[in-house]
C-alpha cells in the first residue's frame, strides 16, 4: 500500500457501507436494525468513520413485508437506505450487488447478514485493521459450539475438501467480511456468473487479515438456508474454484484402463490354458462397477458443461427493481 493510503486512512476521513442482504427477514429486521444503526453510529462518534457512513439493505425479492420495512426504516434514518432486486437471485448475487452499488460511493464496506448471528461488535476491529492497513478483512467464527453435530461436521469436511481441490478459502470464514474501494473495484472485474465470494475474494489478492469471533443463535425466524441450499452452495464453491474433480476423473479412467488391460490377459491366459469357468457374478460386479463410475463421471462433467453453458449467456447477476432514495442513483453516477 503506498505512504498516501496510509496518511488518508490514518485521518480517520474514510466513508463506510454496511451492506445487509435480506429475504423473508420480517421477524428480524425490527429488532436488529436498530442493533446495526447504533453500532454505525458508535462507530462514527470514535471517529473512526465519517458521519454520512450508511447501512444498505439489500433485498432479495422477498415475499413477506421486508421491502416495506426496509423503506419505512429509510424514512426514518437517513442512515439506512435500501435497494430492492427484481426476484430472487440467491444470497451471493444479493451480496454482489449491494458491494456493486456501493463500490463508487464509499471507501469501504462490511457484508454481514441480518439474522443477529454474526457479533455485531467485531466491526470495530474491523474497522481498525482497515485503518491500520488491511484491505480484506475476513470475520472467523472462533468456534462452531452454536451449530449442530451434523452442521459441525459436515462444514469441516467442506473446508478441508475445498483445500484439498486447491481451493484458497478461509476456515471458518462466511460471507462477514470488510472490503475496502479498490477491493471492491478488482471484484467488479470478475465476470462470472456463479457465484462463490467466500472463494473468489481470496482470489483479487491485496493486503488481509481476520478477527475471530461468536457466533450466535438466530435473534428470531428462521434459517433460510436448509440443507439442500448449503449442498447446492457447496457444489457451486468446489465447481467454480477448482477443476481438480475433472483431472480425478482422468486418473480413475487410467487406474480403470490398467485394470481392464489386466482384466484382459487374465481372461486370455485362463481360456488358453483351459480354466474358464462361469463368471456371472464377477461379470456383473466389472459392470456396474464399470457403469457406476461412469455416471458418476459424466454427471460431474455435466456440471461443468451447465455452468459453461449458463456463463456463455452472460445474463446479468442481479437487478435493482427499486431504491428508497433517489440520492443513491444520482451518487452511483458521480
Amino acid at each position: 500500500m503506498d505512504i498516501q493510503n496510509i496518511k488518508q486512512r490514518n485521518r480517520r476521513d474514510n466513508r463506510l457501507c454496511i451492506v445487509i442482504p435480506c429475504y423473508n427477514e420480517q421477524s428480524v429486521l425490527p429488532i436488529t436494525s436498530g442493533q446495526f444503526l447504533a453500532q454505525l453510529n458508535r462507530m462514527i462518534a470514535a471517529g473512526k468513520i465519517r458521519e454520512d457512513s450508511y447501512i444498505l439493505f439489500v433485498d432479495d425479492g422477498s415475499r413477506d413485508d421486508t421491502w416495506k420495512i426496509i423503506r419505512e426504516l429509510a424514512q426514518q434514518d437517513t442512515h439506512f437506505r435500501g435497494i430492492r432486486q427484481s426476484r430472487n437471485r440467491g444470497h451471493q448475487n444479493a451480496v454482489l450487488a449491494g458491494l456493486m452499488e456501493v463500490k463508487d460511493s464509499a471507501d469501504l464496506s462490511i457484508t454481514i447478514d441480518c439474522d443477529g448471528q454474526d457479533d455485531i461488535g467485531a466491526m470495530d476491529a474491523m474497522v481498525d485493521a482497515y485503518l491500520n492497513g488491511c484491505d480484506v478483512v475476513y470475520g472467523v467464527r472462533s468456534s462452531r459450539q452454536t451449530d449442530t453435530f451434523f452442521k459441525r461436521t459436515t462444514a469441516q469436511l467442506f473446508y478441508r475438501l475445498l483445500s484439498f481441490m486447491g481451493a484458497d478459502v478461509v476456515y471458518n470464514h462466511a460471507d462477514y467480511r470488510l472490503l475496502s474501494a479498490r477491493v471492491m473495484q478488482s471484484l467488479a472485474q470478475y465476470r462470472e456468473v456463479n457465484l462463490y465470494l467466500r472463494g473468489l475474494i481470496p482470489l483479487i489478492g491485496f493486503s488481509c487479515t481476520s478477527v475471530p469471533y461468536e457466533r450466535h443463535e438466530r435473534v428470531a425466524g428462521k434459517s433460510h438456508y436448509p440443507l439442500k441450499k448449503m449442498l447446492a452452495l457447496a457444489l457451486d464453491g468446489i465447481t467454480s474454484l477448482s477443476t481438480k474433480p475433472i483431472r480425478m476423473i482422468t486418473g480413475m479412467g487410467f487406474v480403470m484402463l490398467l485394470m481392464s488391460i489386466v482384466g484382459i490377459l487374465w481372461a486370455v491366459a485362463t481360456r488358453l490354458y483351459g480354466y474358464t469357468i462361469d463368471g456371472w457374478s464377477s461379470t456383473m460386479c466389472v459392470i456396474l462397477l464399470i457403469g457406476g463410475i461412469q455416471l458418476v463421471s459424466l454427471g460431474v462433467i455435466g456440471e461443468y458443461v451447465g455452468k459453461i453453458y449458463l456463463e456463455t449467456k452472460d445474463r446479468p447477476r442481479y437487478i435493482i427493481s427499486d431504491r428508497t432514495c433517489e440520492h443513491q442513483q444520482t451518487e452511483k453516477q458521480k
